[in-house]
């Protein structure tokens, strides 16, 4: 198959969260199953010429190659992309992100042409490049090049929707009549991934469980209506994890490497983190680990309710990342009140991240809601015991035999599974088989891909476009 992979960040290029890991990596792994695939996202600022060896095709068009021989097409536009940023900058996003993202995904278009790639599939990656199934529904519906052409949007969170006022809709080149309930509007503005999720033949979500929770209510953001009009076409697949990155045998930034068969390293690991972090070096005291946004979707409501009872606990607690700054003044109040406890990095550090993810016992990841999560599957690969809350793919990766899940999203329910980890923690076989279980579990980007060519197959032989129900764009094969 041909198949184009369009995203907004993309692994090693530029990166704000884990789109960019996906699009990085779910490449790799389909070139590996034979298909030929490129990659076509926008050339910002960040992206040095010299450092990814970018070579000019075109005025607007440069390219680099990923794996063996992935073709990254970087489409130009100072203007637009030539910013520190990708999406905005302190005072909130740029105002201008509907025109910067639409030119993203009419250039696209217009450049598979250009070099004559005409794919059975393109895989557009949330907001930023939905524009581009709906201008192949419209702009682009009597083109014969794109005739057999099929589309599959992935959603990784369906909180980041793309609204803007219904008066910038003229920008977008659409035709007025998209603008309606059946397309981008929603409640008076213009909805992207609303148009990307009623234009595209397949709609895909991060994993099995948050591709349900989003046709609810509860976790739909308003758009669970168009989910459940389109049930048949929504899938979920658990993203997978860049094991040549995380992997405690080779990992550098570590003080100790193990693996599965050798787990000696490991009990290193937890002392170097304990003498960076400062604190005492206790062997039979369990250390948590957090490596997360200090926000609300991350749980940390119900963490700084229960914060000092915790860290009243027999425990130590690492936590690394920023957030919302009532959660880092919480935190900042207990590493005063439990100096010994506690150990806070208001920062990114990737090195310290490494640092945890192997020398702690176990890894919190309460989070509300979780469309997937890397954390906990990188935590598995390092032993190192998650808990969490019951939602998306954290209910899919964990489970009693490799961690703690709690299913009542509350202050006391995580402070039971607490001290439920800790009486476990002190059960050195109970233990030992629980890190034999993390240690040894594959959640690799092969099995993955494999289903992402199925979905792809789905698409291709889905008998009309994603948009069925409007008769208007909608052509039998």
């Amino acid at each position: 198959m041909k198949i184009v992979m369009c995203a907004s960040e993309v692994v090693p290029f530029a990166k704000t969260g884990g789109l960019a890991d996906v699009a990085g990596a779910l490449p790799l792994a389909l070139e590996a199953e034979g298909q030929e695939i490129i990659i076509v996202m926008p050339k910002y600022k960040m992206i040095q010429e010299t450092k990814f060896n970018l070579k000019r095709l075109k005025n607007d068009i440069l390219y680099s190659t990923l794996g063996k021989n992935i073709k990254v097409y970087f489409i130009e536009k100072e203007s637009f992309y030539g910013r520190d940023s990708l999406y905005g900058d302190k005072t909130g996003d740029y105002p201008d992100n509907l025109e910067r993202f639409s030119y993203y995904c009419k250039r696209a278009l217009e450049l598979l042409k250009e070099i004559n790639f005409k794919p059975d599939i393109i895989h557009v990656h949330d907001w930023q490049a939905c524009l581009i199934p709906v201008y192949l529904r419209n702009l682009y519906a009597q083109d014969s090049f794109y005739k057999n052409t099929r589309t599959v949007l992935t959603i990784h969170n369906i909180g980041y929707q793309g609204l803007f006022p219904k008066e910038e809709f003229p920008k977008l080149d659409l035709a007025w009549s998209v603008f309606d309930i059946e397309g981008l509007e929603f409640y008076g503005k213009i909805n992207i991934l609303k148009g990307g999720m009623v234009y595209s033949d397949i709609i895909n979500t991060v994993s099995p469980t948050y591709s349900k929770e989003i046709q609810t209510q509860e976790f739909g953001f308003g758009l669970e209506g168009v989910l459940n009009k389109r049930k048949n076409s929504v899938f979920g697949i658990l993203n997978g994890l860049d094991y040549t990155i995380w992997n405690p045998e080779t990992d550098k930034f570590i003080a100790s490497n193990f693996s599965a068969k050798n787990l000696s390293g490991k009990a290193k690991d937890k002392e170097d983190l304990q003498a960076f972090c400062k604190l005492p070096l206790k062997k039979d005291v369990p250390l948590f680990g957090v490596v997360s946004r200090l926000a609300e979707q991350k749980g940390f409501d119900i963490v700084a309710e229960g914060i000092d009872e915790i860290c009243n606990m027999d425990l130590q607690l690492v936590i690394l990342g920023t957030g919302d700054l009532k959660y880092h003044q919480i935190m900042e109040e207990m590493v005063k009140k439990h100096p010994k406890v506690i150990s806070l990095h208001l920062k990114f550090d990737d090195a310290l991240a490494h640092k945890i993810y192997a020398g702690s016992d176990l890894f919190l990841m309460p989070s509300k809601y979780e469309p997937c999560g890397l954390g906990q599957l990188i935590s598995l690969r390092y032993a190192t015991i998650p808990l969490v809350f019951k939602t998306g793919g954290l209910a899919d990766t964990v489970n009693k035999d490799n961690g703690f899940i709690f299913d009542r999203y509350s202050k006391d329910a995580l402070i039971g599974t607490i001290e439920s980890s800790i009486q476990a923690f002190k059960n050195k076989n109970k233990w030992n088989k629980l890190l034999n279980t993390a240690i040894n579990a594959d959640f690799s980007w092969g099995e993955s891909a494999k289903k992402y060519l199925d979905l792809y197959m789905k698409a291709r032989n889905s008998r009309t476009f994603g948009c069925c129900e409007k008769s208007a764009c909608c052509r039998k094969k």
